[in-house]
C-alpha cells in the first residue's frame, strides 16, 4: 500500500483568475488522483479498499462499492486497461461470495448483508461494527454497474456478472424490515437490530431500489411510501426542499440514477424531482454559507460544504479568539446545523453532476485558499479555517477516505458524460427496482 449556469467561469483568487479550461484541466487531475486511491490502498490478495488511508487495517465494504463503480470510469479514460480492472472486480466479487455468512461474531455477513467494516486483509467483521444496510447496498450498487459494464465473454466477465448476481440475489432484505414495515438499519450478533429505522429522506434511497429489485426477498413498495409520507419538506432561502442537513444524504444515490423527471408521486410539486431537490440543497449550502450566521471564518458562497465529517474534537481556541466545542466525526449540515465551521473540501466539485458552475467556483476557491486540504494530489476529508493547524494556518484533517474519493469520480463523471448514470440505465436490477417502487417518467420512458 502506498502511501447550469452561464459557462463563462472566470473565479477569483485575489487578483488571479482562473479560466473554464484551465479549471477543467485541473478537475481531470483531481478526478484521476482520486481514483488512484483505491490502487494505492487497496489489498492486493483480498482485493478490498481501506476505509481512510490513516488507518493501515480497516475497509469500508461502501468504499469497495465506490471502486467498483470507478472501475468502468477508469477503463474509458484510459487510467486502468479493460482486462486489469475486470480482474480486480472479479477477485472482490469473487471475495464477497466465498466469504463466512453466519451469525458467527467474525463472520464478513449474514443473512446476505455485509459488516460495515472488515480487515482488509481477511475479511473478517472489524471493530464489532454493525451489519449495515446502507453500506451493503452501497457495495451491492457498485457490484451491479461492474455487472452491467463488463459483458465481454472471458472468464473474470463472466465471473463479475454470475458471481455479481449471486450477491444481489442473496441479500433477505425482508429479515430487516420490522413490525411497522420500516427497515432497519443495522444488526449486531447478541444485540440484534439497533440504530432505528430508515424514515426520512437520506441516502438510502438506492437500498430501497435494491431491495425493492429482489427476486426472493423484495421488501413492499409500502415500506418505500411510508419512509416518503416523513419528508421534511421546508422553504428556505426562499426555496421548497426535501430538507436533509449533511450534503453527502443529497448525492450518494444520485451516483447510481439518474432521477432527472423521475417521479415517484412523492416529489411534490411538478416542477421538483429528486435531482432539483438536491440542486437545492446546493443552493442552500451556498447560500448559508455566504451569510455565515454562526461567523466562522472563511465562510463564503464560494467556500461551503458541510457533511459528515472527522474533525476538530474538544474545546479549543478559534483564531479569532473564541472559545469553542468542536464535534470530532459528525453529520454536519444546513441549516441546522451541526456545525462547527468544518467543511468538506471535496464538497464543492462532488456537485459537478448537478451544478457545475457552483463546483467549480467552489474548488477554485478553496484550493487557492486552503491548498493544504490536498494530500497525495486528493482531497482529505476536512478542514476547518477557524482553528490553528500543523504546517498550515488552519486545521486539515490527516486522512484521506474511499468514499469521498469514490464520490468524485463518479459525480465527475456523470456530470461530463453520464457514464454511471447510462450503465445503471442498461440493469435489469435498478429498472425492477424504480419501477417496483412507483417511479415512472424521465429514462424509463424508453
Amino acid at each position: 500500500m502506498a502511501k447550469n449556469s452561464s459557462l463563462g467561469l472566470m473565479e477569483r483568487s485575489g487578483s488571479c483568475s482562473i479560466s473554464r479550461e484551465v479549471m477543467e484541466e485541473r478537475v481531470d487531475r483531481l478526478q484521476r488522483a482520486a481514483f488512484t486511491y483505491f490502487l494505492d490502498y487497496g489489498d492486493e490478495t483480498t482485493g478490498l479498499v481501506l476505509d481512510q488511508s490513516a488507518n493501515p487495517e480497516i475497509c469500508s465494504i461502501a468504499s469497495v462499492g465506490f471502486f467498483l463503480t470507478c472501475l468502468p470510469v477508469a477503463v474509458e479514460r484510459g487510467w486502468i486497461g479493460r482486462r486489469e480492472a475486470a480482474r480486480r472486480a472479479a477477485k472482490i466479487i469473487q471475495f464477497f461470495r466465498e466469504a463466512p455468512q453466519g451469525a458467527a461474531p467474525d463472520a464478513t455477513g449474514h443473512h446476505g448483508f455485509f459488516y460495515h467494516f472488515l480487515d482488509v486483509k481477511t475479511g473478517k467483521r472489524a471493530w464489532k461494527s454493525e451489519l449495515s444496510t446502507i453500506d451493503t447496498a452501497l457495495l451491492l450498487a457498485g457490484v451491479e454497474t461492474a455487472r452491467v459494464y463488463f459483458d465481454g465473454n472471458d472468464s473474470d466477465e463472466r465471473v463479475i456478472r454470475n458471481a455479481g448476481l449471486e450477491l444481489i440475489e442473496n441479500v433477505e432484505w425482508r429479515w430487516m424490515v420490522d413490525k411497522e414495515g420500516f427497515v432497519n438499519k443495522a444488526w449486531k450478533p447478541k444485540r440484534g437490530f439497533f440504530g432505528g429505522d430508515w424514515e426520512h429522506y437520506s441516502e438510502a434511497q438506492i437500498m430501497y431500489v435494491l431491495a425493492a429489485a429482489s427476486e426472493e426477498y423484495s421488501i413492499p413498495a409500502a415500506s418505500y411510501h411510508r419512509m416518503t409520507e416523513r419528508y421534511d419538506w421546508r422553504k428556505t432561502y426562499g426555496l421548497d426542499w426535501i430538507a436533509a442537513a449533511p450534503l453527502f444524504i443529497h448525492l450518494f444515490s444520485q451516483v447510481w440514477i439518474d432521477f432527472r423527471a423521475l417521479n415517484d408521486g412523492h416529489c411534490g410539486p411538478a416542477d421538483l424531482d429528486y435531482f432539483e431537490n438536491t440542486r437545492r440543497a446546493i443552493a442552500i449550502q451556498r447560500a448559508y454559507a455566504d451569510q455565515n450566521p454562526k461567523g466562522w471564518l472563511g465562510y463564503e458562497q464560494d467556500v461551503w460544504g458541510l457533511s459528515a465529517c472527522a474533525g476538530p474534537r474538544g474545546r479549543q481556541r478559534t483564531l479569532d479568539g473564541r472559545r469553542c466545542w468542536f464535534r470530532g466525526y459528525e453529520a454536519r449540515g444546513v441549516p441546522d446545523g451541526p456545525d462547527d465551521g468544518t467543511l468538506v473540501p471535496w464538497g464543492p466539485l462532488a456537485c459537478y453532476a448537478h451544478e457545475p458552475e457552483a463546483a467549480l467556483a467552489g474548488t477554485a476557491a478553496v484550493l487557492a485558499r486552503y491548498p493544504a486540504v490536498l494530500k497525495e494530489d486528493r482531497f482529505v476529508g476536512s478542514f476547518n479555517p477557524s482553528l490553528p493547524g500543523e504546517g498550515a494556518d488552519y486545521w486539515t484533517c490527516d486522512s484521506l477516505f474511499g468514499i469521498d474519493q469514490g464520490l468524485l469520480v463518479t459525480m465527475i463523471e456523470n456530470g461530463r458524460t453520464g457514464l454511471v448514470w447510462k450503465l445503471a440505465q442498461r440493469s435489469d436490477v435498478f429498472i425492477n427496482g424504480l419501477r417496483s417502487l412507483g417511479f415512472s417518467g424521465g429514462w424509463l420512458k424508453a
